[in-house]
Formats: structure tokens, C-alpha cells, sequence
């Protein structure tokens, strides 16, 4: 005799959708916008194929590389060093997906206007479907400029920038494609890298023999690592190659993966050099200011992450607010949850408006002087607020999940442990204000960057003039101290960022002005005054 089943114990109501497969593009009209604006809009069609598979496919491969995270073999079946990371499968999709679109690669393989805004397009894009692989990447794309200058180095720069991604353990020669880690820091210097205790000994051959450690080894599983250490003229950056040109494993050992807050699908590692064998790159005793080219360019990376992080939370917000009810009603439509989301949706707007704005000036560094300027202090601004702002944002979106919105099958989890990373890497909040007050003091054109760009703001906000005023008059390095970098920054960015919206004229720029300039700045979101255009912000957000 058969059994009866079981009887169900209740019916599942009230339950939320898959948020994938969608488009990250179409569904960003911040994005799409503000890559039109900054002179990327040629690249649409490229962004559109990425978008629909950064929502889709790359989405689930995220959730797989984070699941299953790296794993560190330092020896072989027979006992032989190997110092090797293996990784799920999924983590070789997200980067031969990536490479293959130009996340790493495009701002250098092609010379049209525009490339470098749409490279920071696709890695915004990639970094909501996976964050922990944009590490690899961003070092791999900012390492191609500082290669390119060196004649013994142009091999490692073109298959750097190259679309192919070749995951296998072989020497430089022998690969079409190549990824690059870095070695900064050490124990007792932290971000004093002055304070670095590693060597480089010149050989006969005009190579350099390493020997120290590295507290911080990022993308050990790289095929060559940009490294600091302390040559006969001082502190030097030199390229150390994973495999030497005759195929033998170079003199290194990885000691140990980094057991991180968050990052998982990526893997960060402590080094110790034992005579490696190594490049210089830029002069000997210049190693700060080789370092510092590729900084702006990954501390621009920085700041998109930020804001694809708050894209990404806003979205999972919104598409649960939408499909949830709660005492009888949606709660995307219910009072208070509606002030919160948009909120949140002007923060994600000015965030991404703000990140492009550098990319554009980035990518037109090289033709205006001008832009150079702004580019050089608007970075270390923008990467001090952008990354402040998101950890308190993506907690603010997980709590409109509920419960649900702590549990790992939601992404919220992820990307609240990962949200605090931008911040810490590639200099801290307190570094990035020292930088502020050091460009002004010893770089004016970035003084006049800034006042160009928050004077010719047309049709400015009642609260902009004063604001931007305020901001401008706090900025004579002659009355400045390092103590007050915060307190300065703070409001720089805010303006720079309402800037920004009211030059673009964008339908959420009254409302950023006055919830963040007119009124002292709420820490919480959902405090946005009567009269804002609530429905604006929401539109906008999640078609």
C-alpha cells in the first residue's frame, strides 16, 4: 500500500522573483546618459552586449567564484614548489568574459575619443556582476601605460591590453595574453611604502634580484606583479615575471592567501622574495611617482566599484520593494519606504554621474590640460567620498530587503562585506584628503580645475552658489592643516557631484542639491524634504 504525500503545511504567497537575467544597461539611465555625455556614446552597442550579459550569465558566475573561493597549492604531488591559486570555473568565465570585451584592455587598443569612458563603463558593469575580479583587472588595465614606455617591456604591455585571457602557468613567450598583480606594502610601512625593506640588487644582465616580502601580494595568480623595493638609488618599481623567459618558476613564495572580510572570489596573498629575478620600470629611485601614474588610474576604479555597488544595491532594492506587499500594500508604495528608495536613487545617480565625469576627464587628459588637472585631484576626492558612501548605502538597500536581505541567497550580504574594500585599497580616506591638500599646495592648475568647473554651472540651484562658494573659499593651502582634510573634502565633493547633475540637467539634480546642500546632510537616507520629486528619483531607478 502507497503512502499518502504529506500534507503541505502552508502556501507560498508574497514571494519575490529572480532578479536576473536583466540588462544592467538598459536598465541604468544614469549610465547610458552619462556615457553619452562624456563622450563614450560610440561605444553603446559594445555596452549593450555587455550589459545583458553582466545581468545574466556573469551574474550567476558571481555567486558560484564567491561561494567556492580561491585556494593556495604551494606544492605539487611530488613535493616541488608551485605556488599556485586554483579557482571555481567560474571565476576563468568572469575574467575571459571580461578580457574579451575590453574591461582590461580597451582604453589602449584603440585611439578614438571616448575609449577610456567606455572601459569604465564595462568595468562598472562587471563589477556588479563580481567584484572580487575587477582587482586583477583594474591592476592589469593601469599597469599598460607605465610598460609601454619601456622598450625591454612593450611584449608585456600589448598582451596586457590584449583581449585574450589565458589562465595557464607559462612564461610570458608562450601566451597571447597576460594579467598583472602588484607588491606595495610590507609589515612595518603600510601605506608608508618610503618605509619598504625589500631589495633589488642589479645583476650583470641589467635585471634586478629581489629579496624581502610583500604583506600585501594582490592576483597572486598573475603572470607578473609591479613591485616596490629599495634599489642602490632608492625606492624603485620593477616588473617581477611569475615564470622566468626560460620557463623555471621565479624565486618567490607565496606564504599565504589573506583570510578577507569580503573579496572572496579573489585571491590576496603574503610574498616572500628570495633573489627574484625582476625589471625595472621608470628610473631607479622614481618608483612613488611610476606607482602614482597607475594609482590614478586604479583609484578611478576605485570609485566606479563604489558606485557599481550602490547601483547594484538600489536595483535588488527596488525590484523587492516592487514585489513585496506588507500590510496590504507594495512597498515601493508605501510613504516612508518610497522617501528611502529614492533617496537612494539620487545618491546612485550622483554617484555614477560623478565616476563618469572623471573617466571623461581621464580620457581627455592627454589633449587638455585642463581636464589633466581635474582628473588629478577630482580622483582622490571622488574615491574618498564615493567609497565612504557605500557601506552605510548598501546597508541602508539590505534593510529594505528585511531578513531576506541578510541571507547569502540574496546578493546583498556580498556586497555589503565588499563595500568597505574601495575605501581601504589604493589608499585610505585619510590619504585621499593628504592628496587633496597636496595637489592644491603644489599643483594650482588643479585650484583653477575646480573653480572652472563649479562656477560655469548653468542654471544653478538656489543652494549651489552658496555651497560651492563655501567649498572654493575653504580651499587657500596657505590657511589648511592636515587636520582639516575631512572636514574640506567632505563638501568639495558634494558640490562637485551636484555640479555634475545641474550641468547635465539632470530631473534628479534640484532634489540632490536640496536634500544635500540646502539642509545640513542627513546621516540616514529617507529624510528627504517635502517638495522633492519622489517619483522622478524612482522612475529612474529600475525600469
Amino acid at each position: 500500500m502507497i503512502e499518502p504525500a504529506p500534507f503541505e503545511t502552508h502556501a507560498v504567497a508574497n514571494q519575490v522573483p529572480d532578479f536576473a537575467p536583466r540588462s544592467l544597461w538598459a536598465d541604468d539611465v544614469a549610465l547610458r546618459e552619462a556615457v553619452e555625455r562624456e563622450g563614450g556614446g560610440a561605444f553603446a552597442a559594445r555596452l549593450a552586449d555587455y550589459g545583458a550579459l553582466a545581468g545574466d550569465a556573469l551574474y550567476a558566475h558571481g555567486f558560484e567564484a564567491n561561494r567556492d573561493r580561491p585556494r593556495l597549492r604551494t606544492h605539487d604531488a611530488r613535493g616541488a614548489r608551485i605556488d599556485r591559486v586554483d579557482f571555481h570555473p567560474a571565476y576563468h568565465a568572469l575574467m575571459e568574459a571580461a578580457i574579451a570585451h575590453g574591461v582590461a584592455g580597451l582604453s589602449w587598443s584603440t585611439d578614438a575619443a571616448g575609449a577610456h569612458v567606455a572601459r569604465a563603463a564595462l568595468s562598472y558593469l562587471h563589477h556588479q556582476a563580481d567584484a572580487g575580479t575587477s582587482c586583477p583587472l583594474t591592476m592589469t588595465h593601469a599597469a599598460v601605460p607605465v610598460l609601454r614606455r619601456e622598450p625591454a617591456l612593450r611584449d608585456w604591455a600589448g598582451k596586457a591590453a590584449a583581449p585574450v585571457y589565458d589562465p595557464r602557468d607559462l612564461p610570458m613567450t608562450a601566451k597571447r595574453g597576460l594579467t598583472l598583480g602588484m607588491g606595495m606594502t610590507e609589515k612595518q610601512g603600510g601605506s608608508d611604502v618610503r618605509a619598504n625593506a625589500t631589495t633589488a640588487t642589479p645583476r650583470d644582465d641589467g635585471t634586478y634580484a629581489l629579496v624581502g616580502h610583500k604583506w600585501f601580494f594582490s592576483a597572486p595568480m598573475s603572470d607578473g606583479f609591479l613591485v616596490l623595493a629599495q634599489a642602490p638609488a632608492g625606492l624603485t618599481c620593477l616588473l617581477m615575471p611569475r615564470r622566468l623567459p626560460d620557463g623555471a618558476k621565479n624565486a618567490f613564495r607565496l606564504m599565504r592567501l589573506k583570510d578577507k572580510l569580503g573579496d572572496w572570489s579573489n585571491a590576496s596573498s603574503e610574498v616572500e622574495f628570495t633573489g627574484a629575478y625582476a625589471w625595472r620600470v621608470g628610473e631607479e629611485g622614481r618608483g612613488v611617482a611610476t606607482i602614482l601614474e597607475m594609482v590614478m588610474l586604479t583609484r578611478l576604479d576605485c570609485m566606479l566599484g563604489a558606485a557599481a555597488q550602490m547601483r547594484m544595491a538600489l536595483a535588488q532594492a527596488m525590484h523587492h520593494a516592487r514585489h513585496r506587499r506588507a500590510f496590504g500594500t507594495p512597498l515601493v508604495g508605501q510613504p516612508l519606504m518610497r522617501n528611502v528608495l529614492a533617496d537612494l536613487a539620487i545618491e546612485s545617480d550622483a554617484a555614477t554621474a560623478f565616476a563618469l565625469r572623471v573617466a571623461g576627464a581621464v580620457d581627455r587628459a592627454a589633449r587638455d590640460p585642463r581636464e589633466a588637472a581635474f582628473a588629478r585631484i577630482a580622483t582622490a576626492i571622488g574615491k574618498f567620498w564615493l567609497c565612504r558612501r557605500a557601506p552605510g548605502f548598501v546597508n541602508e538597500a539590505q534593510e529594505c530587503l528585511g531578513g531576506a536581505g541578510y541571507v547569502e541567497e540574496s546578493m546583498l550580504p556580498r556586497l555589503y562585506r565588499q563595500a568597505p574594500l574601495n575605501s581601504i585599497w589604493e589608499g585610505s580616506g585619510n590619504i585621499q584628503c593628504l592628496d587633496v591638500l597636496r595637489a592644491l599646495a603644489r599643483e594650482p592648475a588643479t585650484r583653477a580645475a575646480l573653480r572652472d568647473e563649479l562656477l560655469d554651472v548653468p542654471g544653478g540651484h538656489p543652494a549651489y552658489a552658496a555651497s560651492a562658494g563655501a567649498a572654493l573659499q575653504a580651499l587657500d593651502p596657505a590657511t589648511l592643516g592636515e587636520a582639516d582634510a575631512r572636514r574640506v573634502v567632505e563638501p568639495l565633493a558634494l558640490v562637485l557631484q551636484a555640479a555634475v547633475l545641474l550641468r547635465a540637467r539632470s530631473p534628479l539634480a534640484a532634489a540632490f542639491a536640496q536634500s544635500r546642500l540646502a539642509e545640513a546632510h542627513r546621516q540616514a537616507y529617507g529624510g528627504l524634504p517635502r517638495g522633492v520629486d519622489l517619483d522622478a528619483a524612482l522612475a529612474r531607478a529600475l525600469p
